[in-house]
């Protein structure tokens, strides 16, 4: 193959592997390589494209067809609707302009039913795979997967770079140092005009082991909802995804911002001060030659400075390091040491991930900086600097803090995950950095950075009202009905994003089927949700966050199967089983925190007036208009409230909820049972659990050695607790609940008790606290595929553990799909809140 190629092009290419020309190799097309594949992934754009050019001269130059690939999955990491949609609407952009070029392309969107090993496929037919340089994760690690699975030669090309990183071979980790090196190459460099190859070799005509999907007229929102990506992190209207998008914000930063640069780059309130064009710059939707020669044009050195040299500083770092950008082993070797000679110092506080993710510190500036991140997905950058360095007193470890520090900035801005992102966290560690002394608690020689310093010289007001700004245009108010699991983290995600939101329900508390019995201060059940596990990766983040709050523990149980006469049959191991401490409404209690709670009393029906819905409840005034209902209620309440309304009703209605009785005693008999749940698969009795083994349930009181009325409650001034008394929660099976639906709560108590006798072999003995309650909607057993329902005219939805999967898990996942699909509506493609609207000069 003739891989030469001209000067600019040649100082930017990479060979992963030997060139097919090389001498080491036969120079030989390999078997089936009939094309030239360009993959695409963070220089998404068709002009001023060095990787795509060079994809083009080789095609053009062994008269082969050139096919451009670019994808998107979700397997990377921080996988959200936010970055989904930016990349989609990139990809959108870049798909239509490599059309108008007539070079073939095409775009592998992945999902369930659509997953596949599909770029490794084409690149098996490659004759060579062309990509763009990106050095760091992800991208770093599936390049060298992809590799290792096939014989295609690979190159790759620095299409970020002024100077590319093929120039330098030192490692520079201080600006100055860079900047001395770079000084001549970047004079001869950022005046140049670029010459885009012409696209006249073969068209690609093959058929393709990948199904292509045109995203000119798809719904986007509708696309992301197929994927299991986090559905907790909103899309950004005010920073569309896109070349046109990321052009158009340059234009207007030239005509109103670039002149001022110098003089208002510091100050986080003045939103135009800045370009804002990072996001745009990591996923290459626009050019870095054409910024840098127009900056040049209009003299704008200090940007010019921030563009090239501290920007490009991180990207030949991490292209240099031979370490992962992303760990702690990235920072200089005086960094580590100081840091951890403190590791032991006292902290002023200790926050868990939910806590910082969620803005909720004793700081205010540092609240605004992340509720910043989480609502508008990005963080002006001198305030990023102080935002970081922050995390590491509130982390007992410093290693786990730079891991906090990585997760909070790549999960929510936009521009995570670039080597310029990694570049401004590693700072704040001590990277292109010197030590400083004296030493301070916590950091040891790790330059400080002040919070209440910075809060001092900055409009807290002012940015206030930036950070506070609506999300969208037009943000609706929206209603819950129904505080379970699903509803409550819905209404939650739904808040912190910046919506009004009220949950309604008819109970007095919140948690639905995780609910908590209380009969004295000695004595709950956990009547309901038995325990929970995780298994998903974006549960599983929040479940180990609520264990770091105290929330949540591990119920270290010996679980078992029973079979005849109380034997034991199996135990049931290898499953984290988690349970909240103190009593399973206690969750619900967490999600709920600050929320706009109207409960005690049942939402009856509601009813759309002029494009809102009215809520009708028992005995009450209908409640003022609201612009979205999301019902999170049984199915046969959902159909109830719904009263017809709404394209959904026949899945809904297609679902049945089977029911359950559970009673909850306290005895002696069981006190020495070596295990504390049990499965029980056949007879009445599906599961019993010593509800007293759990964290944070004291030992249960004991009583006068007469059994007490079944129905009855345990005594306020009950006796001491007793070690020879256990707490337990037993449930029927759901055919044996279904039959003895209408049965007496006393007849039920005494049948389920007398089959707990004969499932464990054991006398139950005294019982001084006795008494059942029927769950007429229990589990699902017929769950729908998909985790919510949505109307996107009527903005009508419903949630729940039948959406989806069953049990806490599929709650919580249902109740985040919910909100996903509510705020997909409102943020992609729609118009962004005018902060002309509410910003305005401070007045001094």
């Amino acid at each position: 193959m003739d891989v030469s190629l001209p000067e600019p092009l040649q100082e930017r290419i990479k060979w992963r592997t030997a060139p097919p020309a090389s001498p080491s190799v036969s120079g030989q097309l390999p078997a089936g390589g009939s094309f030239v594949l360009y993959w695409m992934h963070n220089a998404l754009r068709a002009h001023e494209n060095p990787a795509l050019d060079v994809a083009i001269c080789f095609a053009r130059q062994n008269n082969l067809p050139l096919l451009v690939y670019h994808g998107l999955g979700e397997s990377y990491a921080f996988a959200s609707d936010r970055h989904h949609a930016f990349m989609l609407q990139g990809h959108r952009d870049v798909q239509r302009e490599l059309a108008q070029r007539r070079i073939a392309s095409v775009f592998d969107f992945q999902f369930k039913g659509r997953r596949g090993p599909h770029l490794r496929n084409l690149a098996d037919k490659a004759a060579i795979l062309v990509t763009d340089e990106m050095p760091v994760e992800p991208i770093r690690g599936w390049l060298c997967s992809l590799e290792s699975k096939i014989e295609t030669p690979v190159a790759t090309v620095d299409s970020s770079c002024i100077v590319p990183t093929p120039l330098l071979n030192t490692l520079h980790t201080r600006a100055f140092q860079f900047r001395d090196a770079t000084k001549r190459l970047y004079a001869e460099r950022i005046d140049r005009e670029y010459l885009e190859q012409d696209a006249d070799c073969p068209m690609h005509h093959e058929a393709l082991p990948v199904q292509n999907l045109d995203l000119q007229e798809a719904c986007l929102s509708a696309l992301i909802a197929n994927c299991e990506i986090d559905h907790a992190v909103a899309p950004v209207p005010d920073t569309p995804g896109g070349t046109d998008a990321g052009y158009k914000r340059w234009e207007s930063f030239k005509e109103a911002g670039l002149r001022t640069y110098a003089k208002k780059r510091n100050d986080a309130t003045q939103h135009k001060g800045v370009s804002r064009l990072s996001p745009y710059l990591h996923y290459g939707m626009v050019s870095p030659f054409r910024i840098a020669r127009e900056a040049k044009e209009l003299g704008a050195e200090k940007f010019l400075d921030e563009l090239l040299i501290w920007r490009e500083l991180s990207f030949h770092f991490c292209a240099q390091c031979e370490k992962d950008p992303g760990s702690f082993n990235a920072i200089p070797n005086w960094a580590k040491a100081t840091l951890l000679d403190h590791h032991d110092d006292v902290r002023d506080a200790v926050f868990s991930w939910e806590s910082l993710a969620r803005g909720k510190t004793a700081k205010p500036l540092w609240n605004l900086c992340q509720q910043s991140l989480l609502r508008h997905g990005e963080l002006h950058n001198n305030l990023r600097m102080t935002w970081g360095k922050a995390v590491l007193p509130w982390v007992s470890d410093p290693q786990e803090a730079l891991r906090l520090t990585i997760d909070l900035n790549h999960r929510y801005a936009l521009d995570g995950r670039d080597p310029n992102s990694y570049g401004g966290i590693l700072w704040c560690y001590g990277q292109f950095d010197r030590p400083f002394s004296p030493e301070e608690p916590v950091f040891g020689s790790v330059r400080p950075r002040s919070l209440d310093q910075h809060a001092k010289r900055l409009d807290m007001k002012r940015y206030q009202q930036l950070v506070d700004r609506p999300i969208a245009a037009e943000t609706p108010r929206v209603a819950v009905v129904g505080a379970g699991m699903a509803g409550l983290f819905a209404a939650r995600t739904l808040h912190d994003h910046g919506l009004n939101v009220t949950v309604f329900d008819k109970s007095r508390g919140v948690g639905g089927r995780m609910s908590n019995r209380r009969v004295d201060e000695s004595l709950s059940f956990d009547h309901g949700a038995q325990y929970f596990t995780a298994r998903d990766k974006r549960f599983k983040r929040y479940v180990d966050s609520w264990k770091n709050d105290g929330v949540v523990a591990n119920w270290n149980a010996r679980i078992v199967e029973l079979g005849s006469s109380g034997k034991v049959a199996k135990t049931k191991t290898g499953t984290d089983r988690f349970v909240a401490v103190g009593g399973m409404n206690q969750i619900g209690k967490h999600v709920a925190k600050d929320l706009r709670l109207e409960l005690g009393n049942a939402v009856t029906s509601i009813q759309r007036d002029e494009n809102q819905w009215l809520i009708h409840r028992k005995e009450l005034e209908a409640t003022d208009p609201f612009d979205a209902v999301l019902i999170n209620c049984p199915p046969l309440q959902t159909l109830s409230i719904l009263n017809g309304q709404g394209s959904f009703t026949d899945q809904v209605a297609s679902v049945n909820m089977q029911p359950c009785w559970a009673v909850m005693l306290v005895c002696e008999g069981l006190s020495s049972c070596e295990f504390d749940g049990a499965f029980i698969n056949e007879g009445p009795l599906s599961w019993i659990a010593r509800d007293s083994s759990k964290p944070g349930r004291p030992a249960p009181p004991s009583s006068s050695p007469s059994r007490s009325s079944p129905s009855s409650s345990s005594p306020r001034n009950s006796l001491p607790s007793s070690p020879t008394h256990s707490a337990w929660v037993i449930h029927a099976s759901a055919k044996w609940s279904a039959d003895h639906l209408d049965s007496d709560p006393k007849a039920v108590t005494k049948e389920m008790l007398g089959a707990l006798e004969s499932a464990t072999g054991r006398q139950l003995g005294e019982t001084p606290h006795c008494v059942a309650h029927r769950w007429m909607y229990a589990i699902p057993e017929n769950p729908l595929e998909r985790e919510c329902l949505w109307d996107s005219v009527e903005l009508l939805g419903a949630c729940g553990d039948w959406c989806g999967g069953p049990r806490v898990e599929g709650a919580f996942l249902s109740g985040m799909a919910m909100a996903g699909s509510l705020l997909r509506d409102i943020t992609i493609d729609q118009e962004p809140f005018q902060s002309t609207r509410l910003i305005q000069p401070s007045l001094l």
